[in-house]
This record gives C-alpha cells, sequence and structure tokens, in this order.
C-alpha cells in the first residue's frame, strides 16, 4: 500500500471547509413547536432535574451524559510537534473527538486547558465531571500526565484515561501476543527490550508485566542508557520502579539475545547490527512516528525471520490507537463503568488479537488491496474491521463486570452484540467499501476539464489518495498555471497531460468518430472539431480506445450538453437502456432515486428498465435492491391517468423475471416507512424501499435539491447506468471533493 500524500493546502482546506473544524452539534429531539420548547426547556425540563437530584444515577437515563466524553489537553505534547499550547492543539482534540463518532458512537466534545499547572489542571477537569461520562486525556507532556492521571482516577468516580499511555500499551499488547504466538514464545520467557522511557513506552511494559511478563526480563533504555538499579542521572520515580540489576549499560548491550524490541523513541535508534544480535524469530515493533526506529525493509535485511510491527499505515502489522480507545470507551461507556482498570484493558488486547487470527472479511482484504491472513504480516486487525465495534466493547464490558468496575451490568450480551452491529452509520461503511475497490482496482481515470481548478485539485488528490493514475486533458501549460495558482505547483510533474495536439491516435479516434456519424449529417471537418477541439468527445474517445478506464466529466457544462457529447461515442442514451441514479445519504440511510439524468418522460417500459439499472447501482453499493414505483397514488388510489404507467412498470417487470424486490405504485411514505407499509399485506416488498422510481426527470430533480437543501442529504451522483463503459458525469457545482467522489464511483464501475 501506498502512502497517501498530504499537502498543507489540503490540509488546511479539508478544515476550512465546508465550515470552520470538524465537528457540529444537532439535535436528538424535535425542537419546532412551542410544546416541543416547553418539554425541553421551561417547565417540562424541571422534571428530570428533579428526578436526577433524587436518584443521580439517572442522569445515564435523562441526560447525554452515559454517551459523552471530554477530550482533554494543554497541548504540552502535540504529535510530535512538541509543546504548541492550548489553541494549538485544538485540531487535534476535534480529530480525536471525530473519532471516537466515526468507530465507536461516542460523542465526544474537545476541551484545551490553557495551563501547564499540574493542580489548575486537575481541578479544572475534577469540576467538569458531572457533565461527561468519561475523560480521554491527550498530548500532555510527561512526567505531568501521570501525576494528572493517577490523581483524576483517585478523584474521579468515570473513567480517565491517557490515550498516549494507554492506548499504545494496548495496540502494542495486541500485536505482541500474536507475534509471540506465530514465534512459539511465551511471554513470561521472553526477554524485552524498550527503548523510549516516555508516557506511551512506560505504560507499554506496564501492561505488559501485568500480562505475564517477568520485571527482570524486561530492561527499559532512554536517551542515557539502560535503567538500572543504582543509576541516577535523568531518573524519575516512574523509570525507578522499572530499573533492574544488570550489568548492561547500552541499547546495543541490552539488544543482544533480546526476543523483543519496543520502540517508541526516535528514527533511526536500532541499526541492522542490533537486529542481528537478537534471538531467533525476534519481534520488533518500531514505533516511533512518522519514521521508524527501523524500518521494516532494514529489519528484514538482516533478519528474514523477523516480525515487524510499526506505526505507519504504508506498512504491515501497523499499532494503530484507533484500534483501542473508542472501543474501550464504548464498552465502559455502555456498563456506566468507574473506571477503566488493567483487566478491562487486557481484554481489550486479547479480543483484539484473537480478531486478528479470523478469516479477514472481503472488505478488508479489499482496502489493502490483497487477501490478509493471519502471520508476520498481518498480526493485528485493521482499523477499518467492521467486526471491531461488535466484538471488542463486548469483551471491555464483562472485563468491567467481573472487576466491579461496572455500574449497571449488561444482562443480555447477545442482545448488546447484536446492538452494537446496528449502530453504526450504514453509508460510512458503504463509502470506506467504495474507496477501497477503487484502490484496489488502480483505474486509469481520464479528467476531461483539465482547465478547471476543481477537477485539477479532484485529479491531483485521485492519484495521491492511491487510487490511481490520473489522465488530465487539457494544455500543460495552462494546467501548470491553474495548479501554481492553487498552491499545487508542485504536482504538475505528476499528472499525465493529454490532448489532440501531443497524443498519437487521433487519426484512429477520427476515424471512429466518423464511421459512426457519417449518417447523422456530420462531414469530415465536423468530426475534426468534435474530435481535436471538444474535450468531452476527446475524452470519451480516449475511453472508447482503452486509453483509460474510467471518465469524469461535466463540472463547467450542463449535463444535457455533456451527455449529449458523449452519445457522440457510446450509447449512452434513453433509447439503449442508460439511466441516472443518484445516490441521497442521510441520517445512516441510503436511499437511490432513478432516473435523474437520462430519461424525460419514461414509459412503463423505460421505467421498469430503469429500476434493473438501479438494482445493479445498488448492489455495486453493497445494498440489497428494494425498488418502489413512487408516485402521488398508493396502489390505484387516487385514480390518474399519470399514475397509471407507475402501477404497469411492475407488470413489465414480472415478465422480466427480475431477481429484486419491486413494488408500486405507491406514495414515498408508504415506499419508505415500514409502519406505513403494514396497511399493505399484500406488498411484495420485505422492509422499506431503497431505490425509488419515480415519474420523471423533474420530479427527481425536485426530489433530490428539496432533500439536499432541506434535509442536509449528502448527493452522490447522478451515477450513469446502463453504458458499456465507467462514465461519471458531475455537476457544474461541484467541489473538488464532488468531482473526486465521481471518479471514485467510475473506478468501481458502479454503473
Amino acid at each position: 500500500m501506498s502512502k497517501i500524500r498530504v499537502t498543507a493546502e489540503e490540509a488546511l482546506a479539508f478544515h476550512l471547509e465546508p465550515s470552520p473544524g470538524k465537528f457540529e452539534i444537532t439535535a436528538t429531539v424535535p425542537m419546532t413547536t412551542q410544546r416541543d420548547l416547553s418539554l425541553a426547556y421551561s417547565p417540562g425540563v424541571a422534571v428530570p432535574c428533579e428526578a436526577i437530584a433524587a436518584n443521580p444515577q439517572t442522569a445515564y437515563d435523562y441526560t447525554n451524559k452515559g454517551n459523552l466524553v471530554a477530550v482533554i489537553s494543554n497541548g504540552t505534547a502535540v504529535l510530535g510537534l512538541g509543546n504548541l499550547g492550548a489553541l494549538a492543539s485544538k485540531p487535534v482534540m476535534e480529530g480525536k473527538a471525530v473519532l471516537f463518532k466515526r468507530f465507536a458512537d461516542v460523542n465526544s466534545i474537545d476541551i484545551e486547558l490553557d495551563t501547564e499547572d499540574t493542580d489548575a489542571f486537575v481541578n479544572a477537569v475534577k469540576l467538569m465531571g458531572p457533565t461527561f461520562g468519561g475523560i480521554n486525556l491527550e498530548d500532555i507532556k510527561a512526567p505531568e500526565c501521570f501525576i494528572i492521571e493517577q490523581r483524576l482516577k483517585e478523584e474521579m468516580d468515570i473513567p480517565v484515561f491517557h490515550d498516549d499511555q494507554h492506548g499504545t500499551a494496548v495496540i502494542c499488547a495486541a500485536g505482541l501476543l500474536n507475534a509471540l504466538h506465530i514465534s512459539g514464545k511465551k511471554i513470561e520467557d521472553v526477554r524485552i527490550v524498550l527503548n523510549g522511557a516516555g508516557a506511551a513506552g512506560i505504560a507499554c511494559l506496564e501492561l505488559l508485566k501485568a500480562m505475564g511478563a517477568r520485571h527482570q526480563n524486561c530492561i527499559m533504555c532512554d536517551t542515557k542508557g539502560v535503567i538500572y538499579q543504582g543509576r541516577t542521572e535523568g531518573m524519575n520515580q516512574w523509570k525507578s520502579a522499572h530499573a533492574v540489576a544488570t550489568d548492561m549499560r547500552t541499547l546495543t548491550e541490552a539488544m543482544k539475545d533480546a526476543d523483543v524490541f519496543l520502540g517508541v523513541s526516535v528514527k533511526g535508534a536500532v541499526t541492522q547490527d542490533m537486529v542481528a544480535s537478537m534471538a531467533d524469530n525476534p519481534v520488533i515493533f518500531a514505533m516511533a512516528n512518522p519514521d521508524p526506529e527501523i524500518t521494516p525493509e532494514d529489519a528484514h535485511a538482516v533478519r528474514m525471520d523477523a516480525i515487524v510491527a510499526t506505526g505507519r499505515s504504508d506498512y504491515p502489522n501497523q499499532v494503530n490507537n484507533v484500534l483501542g480507545f473508542p472501543y474501550l470507551f464504548r464498552g465502559a461507556l455502555d456498563i456506566n463503568a468507574r473506571a477503566i482498570n488493567d483487566e478491562m484493558k487486557i481484554a481489550c488486547a486479547h479480543a483484539l488479537a484473537n480478531l486478528a487470527r479470523e478469516d479477514v472479511p472481503d472488505e478488508v482484504a479489499l482496502a489493502y488491496g490483497k487477501n490478509l491472513t493471519f502471520g508476520r504480516d498481518y498480526i493485528i486487525p485493521t482499523p477499518f474491521d467492521p467486526r471491531l465495534i461488535h466484538r471488542i466493547p463486548p469483551a471491555v464490558a464483562k472485563a468491567g463486570m467481573d472487576t466491579g468496575a461496572a455500574r449497571r451490568p449488561i444482562i443480555d450480551m447477545d442482545a448488546y452484540e447484536l446492538s452494537l452491529k446496528s449502530r453504526m452509520d450504514p453509508t460510512a461503511n458503504i463509502l470506506r467499501g467504495i474507496n477501497a475497490r477503487a484502490r484496489a482496482n488502480q483505474a486509469r481515470m481520464i479528467f476531461a476539464e483539465g482547465d478547471d481548478p476543481r477537477v485539477l485539485r479532484a485529479a491531483v488528490n485521485y492519484q495521491r489518495s492511491g487510487l490511481g493514475k490520473a489522465l488530465v486533458v487539457g494544455r500543460a501549460d495552462d494546467v501548470k498555471a491553474k495548479l501554481e495558482l492553487a498552491g499545487m505547483g508542485d504536482a504538475v510533474r505528476e499528472l499525465e497531460v493529454v490532448n489532440a495536439a501531443n497524443t498519437m491516435h487521433l487519426d484512429a479516434y477520427k476515424s471512429f468518430l466518423y464511421e459512426r456519424l457519417q449518417r447523422k449529417g456530420y462531414d469530415a471537418s465536423d468530426i475534426h472539431r468534435l474530435a481535436a477541439r471538444d474535450r468531452h468527445v476527446f475524452s470519451a474517445l480516449m475511453l472508447a480506445h482503452g486509453h483509460g478506464d474510467g471518465l469524469v466529466t461535466g463540472a463547467t457544462r450542463k449535463s444535457a450538453h455533456v451527455l449529449e457529447r458523449i452519445n457522440h461515442v457510446f450509447d449512452a442514451d434513453a433509447a439503449h437502456g442508460a439511466a441516472g441514479i443518484t445516490a441521497l445519504l442521510h441520517r445512516g440511510r441510503i436511499v437511490l432515486i432513478a432516473d435523474t439524468l437520462v430519461h424525460e418522460w419514461p414509459n412503463e417500459e423505460d421505467l421498469a428498465t430503469i429500476a434493473e439499472r438501479a438494482a445493479t447501482v445498488a448492489r455495486n453499493l453493497g445494498l440489497e435492491p428494494r425498488v418502489a414505483f413512487v408516485s402521488f397514488s398508493t396502489f390505484g388510489y387516487p385514480v390518474s391517468e399519470r399514475a397509471e404507467k407507475m402501477h404497469l412498470a411492475p407488470e413489465v417487470l414480472d415478465r422480466r423475471g427480475v431477481g429484486f424486490e419491486y413494488e408500486g405504485e405507491m406514495t414515498v411514505d408508504v415506499a419508505l416507512n415500514a409502519r406505513s407499509q403494514t396497511a399493505y399485506p399484500f406488498s411484495r416488498l420485505t422492509g422499506p424501499a431503497n431505490i425509488l422510481v419515480v415519474p420523471a426527470r423533474h420530479s427527481a430533480s425536485i426530489s433530490v435539491k428539496l432533500m439536499q437543501e432541506m434535509a442536509g442529504a449528502t448527493v452522490i451522483g447522478p451515477i450513469l447506468a446502463g453504458v458499456d463503459r465507467s462514465i461519471q458525469i458531475c455537476s457544474t457545482v461541484s467541489t473538488a471533493n464532488d468531482v473526486l467522489n465521481m471518479a471514485v464511483l467510475a473506478a468501481c464501475k458502479v454503473g
């Protein structure tokens, strides 16, 4: 897997648009009528206030406390950037809050405290305790982080967790369990060398000792060498706890015959000679970021038997904290835990280790572009494994219950696991799956409008994201100038710029086009103008001749004009069964609207074909199609000639013998609402429809735009389906990210 490149301009734009920051607060209850306001605030709010005053535990019933975590920092150890201060740490804390929500549906608020005084910090956090169900400490320098966490754990009755320490320790422990399993060694027997006696390093060693590693077998090193009994230089109480009686004084000496190396230090701290001196089947966790203590390539060059993990996503076996903290808190919150104890962390590590030994889901293998099986290059689950949410929290919760940390034990663990499976937003998994398939396909994507800065940014991002090769249609000097203006001048060397003037295929393109259009009133000069000067036609000709795998266009011209141009090269019209399918993503739900691009006023045969095209798109998105032919009438009432074709379309599908659910005609509420469907027990739909086939293109456009503007739905499409090559047409109001999304769809060939 290639490393994804991110430029400063891209990073700033990501945090600026569509609104500053990375999240917002939304209400979970209606706030529209006077009655709503009376219930949400005065006088109705007094009732839960009195209930909580009488029984504080009911705060978990009547407020969001039970699913709310504070991510708190003072910015004294921001990433690898040092003491940037509280304000500069806010983007990181916002990012952590977003990860909580994305991976475990934990609501989170970032809080940046502008103090380096330990007492002030502890008091501030303690005073906020009633608000939150848990505290995640982040990016606080050592040794203050140890003092702050210990005091807060003693003085608060909710989980307090310093992720820089324990998150790293848990994932490291999970990977080490599997590495030792593969190498046939036991944790109580191995010699472990740790380099980096900061917060993460000390936490790693403490957890491993809690899991069975022997104190005398664990050598901790820092910048001054081995931490041994009697050493005074650069020591503190946390280092002293791990001092051992030994004659070794340097990392080089400690590494000789060691079974395990754990690095949370600096780039280049480990040499090939050190690796060569280790015991058979050495385990090397070089976790320094962004550059490890030794690269896997250098380690394997001298020891092919080594099992190597790093903190980077572009190497196998990534030690990534996102595998731990969201699920630890999910399990802890769901039992209203008083704390996250060692047993809960150990349970998390074992659950992660066991998960890595199981068969890997197809979507995970696809994301990596190869089949993953338990072994030396796969000892830790990947962050996007969909099983994490329903496998790790139950293990954490059970450990919490077994050790008395739970205030509200879970009675039915099977039901709990099932609730976790359905808790996550399915749209995230679908979008991730699409991106994974695109990355695996490595399509050569043609971006037709290389004179538009949005398209150029999308093309650069497509290539830098490791999705494939970007082919930009335009003039090289113009592309260069626009990239420089967009702050991406360095990208001009990466993109392949193509046009009629620099291709050797123009004559072949023109011959092909003349063969198609000569009996439609086009002469040779017309053909030359189309092939050599119209970028939409030229791009389509590239695709038709196999000089690209997909095409994205439409950002600069109306879709009708673009579709007309594409039809010169491909049969992308209503007569040949093409259709436009738009995906609406809203509140964890996906609904496809069809036809939004090709048919103006389809008849029943056309509607049946549109349904088939939409079903294909749905399946390519990972959905099981359920089609509703929608109208203003439901199963014949009220009677209308305009609804008649929606009634006849299912009969056409009956004759065609298609393999998906369909029903109609019906109103939209009946189609989408399972309760409404109970009034029609004869309906063939087994659940709410996820495909709405509408009577005409104008009604499709109104539906999509209304959902987009009034409900804030995310719109993907229209997806052009039913054409024998992968072509996607953007809208003229597309952002660079919209263009990129359409390129991803084209790469996946969802149509």
